[in-house]
């Protein structure tokens, strides 16, 4: 199991890791799918830096890019535009969206 975390500082700054076991890294952007954001990842409201996030997080859980690219922008509405300076979130709670939202479409 994957865990992602995000803490954003007051001076602007913002950090994305991803755990798998005992390494930690930080999170790729993936924009060789979509570019919504080259200043990079942005949580708590719905433009740019959140969909870029969003996007990355399915990808990397879902390990398929073409559901990413599909549900990313619904993922950014119920989750990432909502978090605050600091959130945690699992690759198993991110399938299990993942299925949810695609069942129900």
């Amino acid at each position: 199991m994957k865990t992602y975390s995000g803490t954003q500082s007051g001076a602007g700054g913002q950090r994305v890791q991803l755990e798998e076991g005992t390494r930690i890294t930080t999170l790729n952007p993936r924009t060789d799918l979509f570019n919504h954001s080259p200043d990079g990842f942005q949580w708590g409201y719905y433009g740019s830096g959140s969909a870029q996030l969003a996007l990355a997080l399915l990808a990397d859980a879902l390990e398929d890019d073409r559901r990413a690219l599909a549900l990313h922008q619904e993922f950014k509405r119920q989750f990432v535009g909502h978090w605050g300076s600091i959130w945690r979130m699992t690759s198993e709670e991110i399938r299990a969206w993942a299925l949810e939202e695609e069942e129900v479409a």
